[in-house]
């Protein structure tokens, strides 16, 4: 058979085993892995190594917090993401009242389909204001919103009765519950006593949000899970704490899983030190901990303890992150790692001897998309999604704003360099990423059915 696209001479790399082999893409789909495979057009990959598109299941593109919007629209937040080969995300629906969900999910759509370059999902947001629609979660699941976002922080923050009626809602139509853990109340507390005191840099941001907090909220959430007889997935963890409690759950037998972050993996909390608008450019939440804390998230990605790494991908300006100069706790929180993510876990990662090939694949792919019920992504199987990467393992990257494609006038990783990056990237069959070129258009990406059938 003649095949529209043959990738030849790479070495496959799966969660499970890396061999070689050719690659036959039909239309949007893989048709065949074999030897000699022949095709209308052929992607040499001698000396690299083809793995499954990236998936990234916890971003923030164009998402409003206070007067500020995360500086990535659809479509440079997508652009960026597949020139790091990552071909897949999953974003947010946070519901602005009167709207039912349905009507949400229908607005956060409009925004996104015109502008996506990648396939895409979303997470329903559910807070304190959702309580007394939790009947209309069947309808959210059934137009593809099959997970829900649940928080223990800020104006979304549920209290302890009302995280356990979402849990039961979300149980009830078998969903998902993707959770920010963390104590609020103590939160506000520290960062009150902080500011009477007239502590008011970056400085004070990791201590007004505790370690030791953050795993007993993750403890906590854990516990009402349980109760509620549900999964439960944990978000961004930074703590050796919430490592812990995460890892204590699931020797018990319960259904928890946890991911972390570049930001939590690579920099640490002296970055909060720097004089000026340097100093809040990190700030995120839950916050970059010590060397200690990288090296237990380093050690849970080895050992199984964290199950996935995603980036919290939630990008501000330099003058929007200065504008809390006079109060940390107004400083706009995220960072930008959508490009750099898949690259940097295999420098820090398999290069650097904490993780294998195989668990940087699934760490970065294969998990992502089975927890999120991406059906068809994060493998190479006949007739999964042709959602590839030409990896080269030799090519060197020096990251910075010149090289880098997200919209924004800063990065926290500016000169590390990175050994291997994609040199090809294939959504759906097509090549949108090559020779440093993007090569795709918007609106190209699609809202991707879910299932965890």
């Amino acid at each position: 058979m003649n095949y529209d696209l043959v990738i030849k001479n790479g070495t496959i790399v799966t969660a499970t085993s890396t061999y070689s082999a050719d690659i036959g893409l039909k239309g949007e789909r893989i048709a065949a892995i074999g030897q000699q495979l022949t095709g209308h057009r052929l992607l040499d990959a001698t000396g690299k190594m083809v793995t499954p598109g990236a998936v990234d299941i916890h971003v923030h593109m164009q998402m409003p917090i206070g007067n500020f919007t995360s500086a990535d629209d659809f479509y440079s937040g997508t652009v960026a993401a597949a020139f790091g080969g990552t071909t897949s995300i999953i974003d947010f629906v946070e519901r602005e009242r009167p709207l039912t969900f349905l009507e949400a999910i229908a607005a956060r759509r409009a925004q996104a389909d015109p502008r996506v370059v990648i396939d895409y999902g979303l997470h329903m947001t559910l807070g304190p204001h959702e309580m007394d629609l939790l009947d209309q979660l069947p309808d959210a699941f059934a137009a593809g919103c099959i997970s829900f976002k649940l928080y223990m922080a800020y104006d979304f923050c549920l209290s302890d009765s009302q995280m356990l009626r979402a849990l039961q809602a979300v149980a009830a139509v078998d969903g998902l519950p993707v959770v920010h853990a963390e104590n609020w109340d103590v939160i506000c507390d520290l960062v009150a006593q902080n500011l009477a005191q007239s502590h008011t840099s970056p400085h004070w941001h990791p201590r007004s949000r505790p370690a030791i907090m953050e795993g007993e909220a993750t403890g906590r959430v854990i516990d009402i899970a349980n109760l509620a007889g549900t999964r439960i997935h944990i978000f961004h963890v930074s703590s050796p704490y919430a490592v812990l409690r995460i890892s204590q759950a699931r020797e018990a037998g319960q259904p928890v899983t946890g991911e972390t972050c570049p930001q939590y993996l690579l920099l640490g909390q002296e970055l909060f030190d720097r004089p000026g608008v340097e100093g809040a450019l990190p700030v995120c939440s839950p916050p970059i901990r010590d060397k200690a804390a990288q090296d237990v998230l380093w050690s849970a990605l080895g050992t199984g303890e964290l199950q996935l790494v995603t980036t919290d991908h939630c990008p501000f300006t330099r003058a929007e992150k200065a504008s809390g100069l006079d109060d940390y706790s107004r400083i706009p929180g995220g960072v930008p790692s959508v490009e750099m993510r898949f690259p940097a876990l295999y420098t820090y990662g398999v290069f650097a001897g904490r993780i294998t090939l195989n668990q940087w694949i699934d760490s970065c792919c294969t998990t992502p998309a089975r927890l999120a019920g991406l059906t068809g992504k994060g493998d190479i199987q006949v007739g999964y999604d042709a959602d590839l990467v030409i990896f080269d393992p030799q090519r060197t990257m020096r990251l910075s704003t010149e090289t880098l494609h997200e919209q924004v006038d800063w990065t926290p990783y500016e000169g590390l360099t990175l050994r291997g990056w994609p040199a090809v990237t294939i959504s759906r069959g097509e090549v949108i990423v090559e020779d440093d070129t993007f090569l795709g258009q918007p609106g190209r990406g699609r809202y991707a059915p879910r299932s965890f059938g």
